[in-house]
C-alpha cells in the first residue's frame, strides 16, 4: 500500500557516521522508498557521531558498553531532531527506554563471521595473535586455538583491515553481513555458524522511532520482516534472561523449520576453558521458551561463565 508524503516534510532517518552505518541506513531508505513508492527525497539521512565511534583505544565493555553506540541517537529522537534511527540490532542493549519502538527488522543478512588471516581455525599459525575486542569471539577462538594470545583492536571493517596489515595482530574476525554491505565479499573465510556461533542478533538491521509517533511508526511497519523479527526477538529475550553484559561471551544460532524455530545457544567462561550449550524449539509466539533455555543454561554453567552473567536458573 503506497502512502502519501507530503512534498514539504521529509521522514529523517539517523544514523552512525560510518560507511558501514550508513550503507544500512541507505538500505532502510530503499526498502522504504519501495515499499511506498516514495522518492530517494522524501528521506533525509542524518549521520551522528556516536560516543562508540570517537573512542577507539579501549574495549566497548570498558568505557559503556552497547550505549555507547545508542546514546546519541536516541538523544536525537527524544529532541526531535530525527524520526528514526537505523542500528546494527546486534550493537542495541537489550532493555530499551519505553518512550521507544523497535518498528521494524529489515530481512536478516548473512549471519556467519568471517576469519581474515587464515584459511581455517586449524590453520591459524601456532601463538599467533588474535585481533578482536569482542569477548564472544575472544572466548571461542581461545576455546578453539588455547596456544593463541588474543590482542584487542576496535574500529570500523577498514580500520581494523589496516591494523591487520600493520601487524598489530595476525588473524582477525569480521562479520560477513559487514563485509557484504560494504561490497567486500571476498574478504576472508566464512566460519560454518554450526561450529562457530555468531553473535545473537548479527546481520540484522532495526528502525526504531518514538512509540508516540504513530504516523512514522506505521510507516517503517510496512518493511518489518516478520521471520527476521521472530528470530531477534527470540534472540534478545535469551539475553535478558541471562542478565549478561558486554563482559559476557555469549553465541547464538536461530534457524526457522515448518513455522517453529530452533534456538541454539552457547555460553562461555572469558578465557574458553568453560562452555554450556543447549538448544530449545518452540513456537515463534512463545515468549517464555528463550527464558526457560536461558535458565537451563546457567543451571549447567561453571563457575567462571555463572561469574560474568547476571540471570539466576
Amino acid at each position: 500500500m503506497t502512502a502519501t508524503m507530503p512534498s514539504t516534510v521529509k521522514l529523517r532517518l539517523g544514523t552512525r557516521r560510518s560507511p558501514l552505518a550508513m550503507a544500512q541506513a541507505e538500505e532502510a531508505r530503499e526498502r522504504l522508498c519501495t515499499a511506498h513508492g516514495w522518492g530517494q527525497d522524501a528521506i533525509e539521512l542524518v549521520p551522528v557521531v556516536a560516543t562508540g565511534d570517537k573512542i577507539q583505544d579501549r574495549p566497548l565493555a570498558d568505557i559503556g558498553g552497547k550505549a555507547l553506540w545508542t546514546r546519541e541517537l536516541d538523544m536525537w529522537l527524544a529532541e526531535g531532531r530525527i524520526d528514526a534511527a537505523v542500528h546494527s540490532m546486534k550493537d542495541v542493549e537489550t532493555i530499551r527506554p519505553e518512550s521507544l519502538a523497535l518498528a521494524a527488522i529489515l530481512p536478516r543478512a548473512d549471519i556467519r563471521d568471517v576469519l581474515v588471516g587464515a584459511d581455517s581455525l586449524a590453520q591459524i599459525a601456532k601463538g599467533a595473535r588474535i585481533g578482536t575486542s569482542a569477548p564472544r569471539r575472544a572466548a571461542q577462538m581461545l576455546r578453539a586455538r588455547p596456544d593463541c594470545e588474543v590482542v584487542g583492536i576496535r574500529g570500523n571493517v577498514a580500520t581494523r583491515l589496516a591494523k591487520l596489515e600493520a601487524g598489530e595482530a595476525d588473524v582477525t574476525l569480521l562479520a560477513k553481513a559487514g563485509l557484504d554491505r560494504l561490497g567486500e565479499q571476498g574478504i576472508g573465510r566464512p566460519l560454518d555458524p554450526q561450529d562457530w556461533l555468531p553473535a545473537p542478533q548479527q546481520g540484522a538491521i532495526g528502525l526504531e522511532c518514538n512509540a508516540a509517533d504513530a504516523r512514522t511508526r506505521d510507516w517503517l511497519q510496512a518493511i518489518d520482516h516478520a521471520e527476521s523479527r521472530a528470530a531477534i526477538e527470540a534472540e534478545r529475550a535469551l539475553l535478558l534472561a541471562l542478565g549478561g553484559t558486554c563482559h559476557s561471551p555469549v553465541a547464538a544460532l536461530t534457524t526457522h523449520k515448518d513455522g517453529a524455530l530452533t534456538l541454539r545457544a552457547m555460553l562461555l567462561s572469558d578465557d574458553g576453558s568453560q562452555c554450556v550449550e543447549g538448544k530449545a524449539t518452540f513456537a515463534a509466539d512463545d515468549t517464555q521458551a528463550p527464558a526457560r533455555l536461558a535458565r537451563d543454561l546457567l543451571g549447567r554453567a561453571g563457575p567462571k561463565i555463572r561469574a560474568l552473567f547476571g540471570g539466576t536458573a
